[in-house]
């Protein structure tokens, strides 16, 4: 049995293991780094770089990469050796504090928007303090940002980081006002809870479509899926459990707070939570976690699916971002505490984040757009294209009589009474769950529901930080020489209510009518990513991200021209699997299994006179009739592909991809399942639906 305290952290350079091998001197430098953002000098960190080497060699490393996460949305690694020649033909095992702080990469072979031409190739890999380095295949991982020659960024990890110190700098203005005189910063926290369906390899291997993308293009629905909700929360499985335990293992060594397992909703389907931490280390544990995932899976005989939609009819996978602001006091500024009515500096970034979200609600939603995404968001399992935020009963009450300037009579918790005079009494929270709203208060954070499972984490917390930083800057402007921060603070929120209430929804946000209400309410209903995207460089996204100094114009367009052209990519991929699969393998199965129909029909009539072919002449018909459909639409569908793939530029072409090709992938899914229906086990090529969902 593994002592979990013992090993949880064992392979990171964490701050104990920093305070226990560096000097002192060195190990204040390094920290002050770390908390207050001071630069080190090349002295110091030739110091931390062969403390780093020595541990590391110490745990089996045997080289060393620049961790770091370009712009494809997962993480790269180059490996070099610590080996260093000496004169006499030996070597010895050295790291300098320059190989620490520096690493160079091809920046034009990264996905870059336009901003680096091919023969513009260097790149730099730049040493991030306040992320801890860590062990990961016998490798030494430096977390590092990633820019161009001429500075801009090509990762995710720098503006995150630009954007939590902006954040952190206005919020710790507005703290201030508000009379908190001991926090010296403020950062923001997340935890990300991941879904993601675990299949057989076996069975995962004879499908193209889910090794070529993801997901499956078609299938019939089993008999049974998520009807029954028996799987949400079940037993987990014997061959799932010990996967999940493996996954634990190695999470903790790398000091991620893997907390909550369980079965998620859809058969096949599980979650894993963590605890909350600073964003930037959410973000790399993040990544580590769903690389964990597919490796650890693959070692059980499964196969880890991260894509957002992977079958359709039942719910898909999305990753829950818990967001919240605290200072280094440890205090959590979105906590209500027991009189929120009465809490003006909890009132005030409540009102900051209300104001952020609706003013750049196009922003919000382009920071959760994909391909996969657009066919989660609004299905049965995800929060809808429409941005609004829940508050529950009692904070919408509370805000309510901010605006209209009247008494709010405080309300105390109630016991929970379940009528079993054996079970416990506890209190009951204020307010129920809402888990269809994208934007919910969940008791002391904001719950953004609505990033897809195989996202990277950064974009939308960069957007949050950023937004939410420009409202507390003006916050903190109007409020600045306050003589009465609780009566200039509750007009300061009330201004902020008066123009943005209509963002506050507690209902149902699944119901048709939310969709009128929301319209009429002026709210934004961007159903798809080529809908969304354009909002990332609206006049209004490129100023509030220049003013903040987080992204500059040109590297803003530079991520949308990444952005759309990867949902065409997506969307190609996916036309040219479909028709590879239609030619090769499900036009040659019907007509072999139409072939044997007619065989049959023909020995019944020659051998039985009078016995009528009824069945097999109605199947063959129907089943040419398909053959002949499938034949010509993916003919057509292979040249529209061709044609929209040579001749348009990105934002037109992703267009006709999404009215186009889009419409022609379902329509052609619809006759493969009808056909999958009518033919014989025997003869279909495919693992169906009822095998990948319930075969562990």
């Amino acid at each position: 049995m593994n002592n979990i305290p013992e090993i949880f952290g064992c392979m990171v350079f964490n701050d104990n293991v920093m305070k226990e091998r560096l000097p002192q001197d060195t190990y204040k430098a390094l920290k002050k780094t770390i908390e207050e953002g001071k630069s080190l000098d090349l002295e110091i960190t030739s110091v931390v770089a062969s403390a780093m080497k020595d541990w590391a060699i110490e745990k089996g490393a045997t080289h060393f990469t620049h961790w770091f996460q370009p712009l494809t949305g997962i993480t790269a690694e180059k490996h070099d050796s610590f080996i260093t020649p000496t004169d006499d033909s030996n070597i010895i095992m050295e790291f300098s504090g320059k190989e620490l702080v520096k690493g160079e990469s091809d920046a034009s072979s990264f996905p870059s928007g336009g901003l680096r031409a091919t023969f513009e190739a260097r790149g730099y890999t730049a040493w991030d303090p306040t992320s801890y380095a860590f062990i990961k295949d016998n490798t030494l991982c430096i977390p590092t940002a990633f820019c161009s020659y001429g500075g801009e960024s090509l990762d995710k990890k720098t503006p995150l980081l630009r954007s939590m110190e902006e954040v952190g700098k206005q919020a710790l203005r507005l703290v201030k006002i508000c009379g908190n005189t001991g926090a010296t910063s403020v950062t923001t926290t997340v935890g990300a809870e991941q879904e993601y369906f675990l299949i057989d390899t076996e069975l995962y291997n004879q499908r193209k479509d889910l090794v070529f993308t993801g997901r499956t293009l078609f299938g019939a629905k089993a008999p049974k899926d998520q009807q029954m909700d028996d799987h949400y929360f079940g037993i987990i499985k014997p061959r799932i459990k010990a996967f999940m335990e493996e996954l634990d293992i190695e999470l903790w060594k790398l000091g991620i707070l893997a907390k909550t397992e369980h079965n998620e909703v859809a058969p096949a389907q599980h979650e894993l939570a963590p605890i909350y931490t600073t964003t930037n280390f959410a973000c790399d544990h993040n990544q580590l976690t769903m690389e964990l995932m597919k490796k650890i899976a693959k070692k059980h005989g499964l196969t880890c699916l991260l894509h957002e939609k992977p079958f359709a009819g039942i719910n898909g996978s999305g990753k829950h971002n818990n967001w919240a602001l605290s200072t280094n006091t440890g205090e959590n500024l979105l906590n209500p505490t027991k009189e929120p009515e009465n809490n003006i500096q909890f009132l005030l970034f409540l009102a900051a984040v209300i104001e952020a979200v609706d003013k750049h609600q196009g922003l919000l939603r382009a920071s959760v757009a994909s391909a996969g995404n657009d066919h989660r968001l609004g299905a049965s399992e995800a929060p809808p294209a429409i941005i609004s935020m829940f508050l529950g009963d009692e904070l919408y009450e509370i805000l309510d009589t901010i605006r209209s300037e009247g008494e709010y009579e405080h309300k105390k918790a109630n016991k929970m009474s379940t009528g079993a005079t054996v079970l416990p009494s506890f209190k009951k929270d204020t307010t129920d769950r809402n888990r269809t709203s994208p934007m919910a208060f969940t008791g002391n954070k904001f719950e953004l529901r609505m990033l897809g499972s195989s996202f990277s984490i950064s974009d939308p917390n960069v957007v949050l930080n950023t937004i939410v930083a420009e409202s507390l800057e003006n916050l903190a402007d109007k409020l600045e020489g306050t003589k009465n921060i609780m009566i200039d603070g509750k007009k300061a929120v009330k201004a902020i209510l008066d123009k943005h209430w209509n963002i506050i929804f507690n209902g149902n946000n699944y119901a048709e009518e939310w969709v009128e209400e929301a319209e009429k309410r002026g709210l934004l209903n961007l159903k798809t990513t080529p809908d969304a995207l354009p909002y990332l460089i609206k006049e209004e996204s490129i100023e509030v991200f220049k003013k903040h100094g987080i992204f500059t114009e040109t590297e803003l367009h530079s991520r949308y021209e990444i952005l759309i052209e990867e949902y065409s990519k997506t969307i190609s991929i996916e036309a040219l699997t479909l028709c590879e699969m239609v030619k090769r393998e499900i036009i040659p199965v019907l007509l072999d299994y139409s072939g044997r129909l007619a065989s049959i029909a023909a020995a019944k009539t020659a051998v039985c006179k009078g016995i009528p072919t009824t069945v097999e002449t109605s199947l063959i018909n129907r089943l040419s009739e398909i053959t002949i459909e499938l034949y010509n639409k993916i003919a057509m569908l292979d040249s529209a592909v061709a044609q929209t793939n040579a001749t348009q530029e990105n934002t037109e072409k992703a267009n006709t991809f999404k009215n186009t090709i889009v419409p022609a992938l379902q329509i052609i899914r619809e006759y493969i399942d009808e056909a999958e229906t009518m033919v014989s086990a025997e003869f279909w090529p495919y693992p169906t639906y009822g095998d990948l969902l319930f075969n562990i």
